[in-house]
């Protein structure tokens, strides 16, 4: 009869413990599960298969029929690249002006609780409305904010939204996720040694190697956060350009989510669809490993410096 040692009944102990919670972890496992696989599995489904609404009887398999026709349609690489560039131009936006307003509220001031509310305030407004605001508020030609601005210094306004759309939901996408950065970021810089600081500057460094060789480092894992979030969110814009642009003019801001809305609610085009929107899928996992690479070397360097 072998006896057990008392670090291997801990173990025994410890691991009973830990078995009804893997019990009561299975129902939002399995429910997160289904809630993922089931749609994938069947837009991977259709995206081979002829599926057409407005001609019911055309159906049947379609093996890779529905991909070489997104491949070979022009409007789906014009919207892959303005894709790109939404994700790529609003996270060095919002990045960088989030952490320029985490930095100045980070400091003490008279009235920081207010400007900060007002800072914060862009975040709870919704997608649509953000688009609504934009669009007759402030780029409006002729009654908005930007024209009256425009003509008090004698210039002639724009019609931003004709003339630089690109530009213009960029902006209006920056505009309502740059508070985000900015809370994240702040609440990292919250939770900076100040003895750390108080170190380097008795040693002599200045503003900029404080900010480079502390701050910067510390709020490594932070900006991860910020930008593997942001970059989901700005993958799947599509209210912003809805409510204003419709993804014009021509094709100017279509980007891969309205595409396919426009691909299953106009054409009714639901097998070409369904791949357009693998393809999306695709293109957020290759562009997250990508960013995760990239961040984790940064990171990586940073400490081993």
């Amino acid at each position: 009869m072998t006896t057990q040692t008392p670090a291997a009944d801990a173990a025994k102990r410890e691991k009973a413990k830990r078995a009804p919670a893997k019990w009561l972890l299975a129902p939002a496992v399995i429910f997160l599960l289904v809630w993922m696989i089931v749609p994938l599995g069947m837009t991977l489904y259709y995206s081979f298969r002829n599926y057409n609404l407005m001609m019911p009887t055309m159906t049947g398999w379609a093996g890779i029929t529905n991909y070489s026709i997104l491949l070979t349609d022009p409007t789906f690489w014009s919207a892959l690249r303005v894709t790109l560039l939404i994700v790529v131009c609003s996270l060095i936006v919002t990045v960088g002006l989030g952490l320029a307003f985490a930095l100045l509220f980070h400091r003490n001031f008279f009235g920081r609780g207010v400007a900060r509310t007002l800072a914060v305030a862009p975040f709870f407004v919704m997608p649509v409305v953000t688009g609504l605001i934009w669009k007759n508020m402030l780029f409006h030609p002729t009654f908005g904010l930007l024209a009256w601005l425009f003509r008090q210094f004698g210039a002639t306004p724009i019609d931003w939204l004709a003339h630089l759309p690109l530009t213009s939901i960029i902006i209006m996408i920056s505009w309502e996720w740059t508070p985000f950065a900015m809370l994240v970021l702040l609440t990292g810089l919250q939770s900076l040694p100040e003895d750390q600081l108080e170190a380097v500057r008795l040693d002599g460094a200045n503003k900029w190697h404080e900010f480079r060789h502390i701050v910067i480092p510390h709020l490594g894992q932070v900006l991860y956060v910020v930008v593997m979030l942001e970059s989901i969110f700005f993958l799947t814009s599509f209210a912003e350009i809805y409510t204003t642009t419709s993804g014009g003019p021509g094709t100017a801001t279509t980007n891969l989510p309205y595409y396919i809305f426009q691909g299953t609610f106009a054409q009714y085009d639901i097998g070409t669809s369904s791949a357009a929107a693998i393809g999306a899928v695709i293109l957020a996992n290759i562009f997250a490993i990508f960013l995760i690479r990239f961040v984790a070397g940064n990171l990586n360097a940073g400490d081993n410096r």
